[in-house]
């Protein structure tokens, strides 16, 4: 493969070709147990070792979601920056032998871009990682890069999600153990997969009360051996259910009202099945968010709970792959759950998205960072904060479909749907799930909406903190030089740029 050699333009900030300010054998994003143990086996090999990870999560991307749905029930422990950094260590003991053997160990720094020469870009001098901390941000070089970034949740909207107290489990295990700063105390959770079942029991180890496990589907999910324990737990489980509506309060979340999946709203009269054998009748709530059944009817019940876990499924956190339009390679693997999770099945997504749209209304949010709601969503309208031109009001999904199956990155653009501070991880999926309602396809037909760099917020002044020189900004407009603008990107900087600027005939200058 040839090399481009770095070249120098006064035009630029840097020099033309980006180049990395350090260089590793082995880069390793996620000091997890997977990643940890992976940096410190390649130490021990010889290997230049460059370990990042970002947690502890600055206070700050806790509150708005990232890197997992926390869902408003963090403690105010979480604004210590010192206790949490002593959190990870010691929940992590892995960290120090790291230390003692070299590896350039990095805490509350964020993977954010991952470059590579491809079809599309052939000019860099070498694979990149683009990283940032509190601080600056860089470009690291490396041999060899494994990304051990875990899993995020799925998460799928329902009547009143858009309120503190509605998170994920990957979210609730995080404040739970790692971060020890989670201020639920009673909860109800959805899913009786695996990952139900062990945060039903994780939270009742914790001595948190686990109200109610909700299962849409009529037989429990995960396996037999833990449904046991759950139900030794003293934990119900309640089967082919969904949620009518939520019950809020100053804090949030304050209850929830469960219906039968099955019985329309009218069906006065009927039952939740419980596996442990028992039959629930409603009950008396204080507000709610959605529709609810009849006061005194049993259509439903009511629960009070100050939280709602969303533990239906989790996928791998690959968006730096996905940002990057690339899988893994012999330069590029995964490991830990990024590699081993397994997202739920299409059809098993789909019924718990259709199960808890059954109540939903059109204000009910699905993009929650760009205040999108069904109704937006459906008749492909941008959010209510922005004007909707008479031309713009009269398009809808029906309309768009005229031209061709919709793609979630086309409803994106038009309503706004996933380009929030989260970046569509609480979204993405809903969007995916109510495209392929609406088409009367199946989900997995659906591809989900596609990441961009920086796959993490970060503020501009830490992406771009360069000064710039007296002939940068003499020659800004070169890049805007319309009669030159066919200059190869490459030979820009070189002896000869100015033979392809005589040989064009123009300048290079607007």
């Amino acid at each position: 493969m040839n090399v481009v050699p770095l070249v120098r333009d006064v035009h630029a900030l840097d020099t033309k070709i980006p180049h990395a300010e350090a260089h590793f054998d082995l880069v390793v994003v996620g000091a997890g147990h997977a990643g940890t143990i992976a940096a410190i086996a390649a130490a021990k090999a010889g290997d230049t070792v460059l370990l990042i990870d970002e947690h502890p999560v600055p206070s700050a991307l806790i509150g708005t979601d990232v890197p997992y749905f926390f869902g408003g029930r963090a403690t105010a422990a979480v604004q210590q920056s010192g206790r949490m950094l002593e959190q990870v260590f010691g929940t992590n003991p892995d960290l120090e032998e790291a230390f003692e053997l070299g590896v350039d160990v990095r805490l509350g720094t964020v993977a954010w871009g991952l470059y590579g020469n491809g079809p599309a870009m052939r000019a860099l001098p070498e694979p990149l990682l683009g990283i940032a901390d509190g601080e600056a941000a860089m470009m690291i070089g490396f041999n060899r890069l494994m990304l051990a970034t875990g899993a995020r949740d799925v998460v799928l909207g329902f009547p009143g999600w858009n309120q503190p107290g509605v998170m994920g489990a990957q979210g609730f295990a995080a404040l739970a153990t790692r971060y020890e700063a989670l201020a639920s105390r009673r909860i109800v959770i959805l899913g009786s997969g695996a990952l139900g079942l062990e945060t039903a029991l994780l939270a009742h180890a914790h001595g948190i009360e686990v109200a109610a496990v909700v299962e849409v589907e009529d037989a429990v999910q995960g396996p037999a051996e833990r449904a046991a324990q759950v139900r030794a737990s003293g934990i119900r489980i309640h089967l082919s259910t969904t949620i009518a509506a939520t019950n809020s309060g100053i804090d949030g979340v304050a209850g929830v009202t469960l219906a039968p999946l099955h019985a329309s709203p009218a069906k006065a009269g009927a039952q939740l099945h419980s596996v442990d054998g028992g039959w629930q009748h409603t009950t008396s709530s204080t507000s709610d968010t959605g529709p609810r059944p009849s006061p005194g009817s049993n259509l439903g019940i009511d629960l009070a709970c100050d939280t709602i876990v969303l533990a239906i499924g989790v996928t791998p956190a690959t968006e730096l792959l996905d940002a990057a339009g690339t899988g893994q390679t012999e330069t590029i693997t995964l490991i830990g759950d990024a590699a081993t999770a397994t997202p739920p099945e299409a059809a098993y997504l789909q019924k718990w998205a259709t199960a808890l749209a059954r109540h939903a209304t059109p204000d009910t949010i699905v993009c929650q960072c760009e205040e999108v709601t069904r109704a937006d969503l459906l008749g492909v309208q941008p959010p209510h904060y922005l004007d909707r031109p008479q031309a713009m009001a009269a398009r809808s999904l029906s309309s768009l479909l005229n031209d061709g199956p919709a793609h979630p990155d086309q409803v994106k653009r038009l309503t706004r749907a996933g380009m929030g501070q989260c970046q569509g991880r609480r979204c993405r999926d809903q969007v995916a799930c109510l495209l392929a309602e609406r088409q009367q396809v199946p989900l997995s037909t659906i591809p989900l909406a596609s990441y961009r760099a920086p796959v993490r917020p970060v503020p501009l002044r830490i992406l771009a903190d360069w000064q710039e020189r007296a002939d940068m900004a003499a020659g800004w407009d070169v890049w805007f030089g319309i009669p030159t603008q066919w200059t190869p990107y490459a030979v820009i900087g070189t002896p000869e740029e100015a033979e392809h600027v005589a040989g064009l005939g123009g300048n290079m200058h607007v």
